[in-house]
């Protein structure tokens, strides 16, 4: 399952706005919008956001 879906799911499941997912996982509050628009993230970005979605820290 590719990243941005995990992040879609995390976002209905939890009712949570985009932006404040972005700043939550990554500092970066147009993070989903920019994965939507085709980001690909890397290896040490993709980590982060799972490890957030998991429940544990994002760095």
């Amino acid at each position: 399952m590719s990243v941005l879906r995990k992040v879609e799911i995390y976002l209905r499941s939890n009712n949570m706005p985009e932006t404040r997912f972005g700043r939550l996982a990554m500092n970066d509050p147009r993070l989903v919008r920019d994965l939507r628009n085709g980001r690909e993230p890397g290896a040490r970005t993709a980590a982060r956001i799972e490890a957030f979605i998991r429940g544990g820290t994002s760095r």
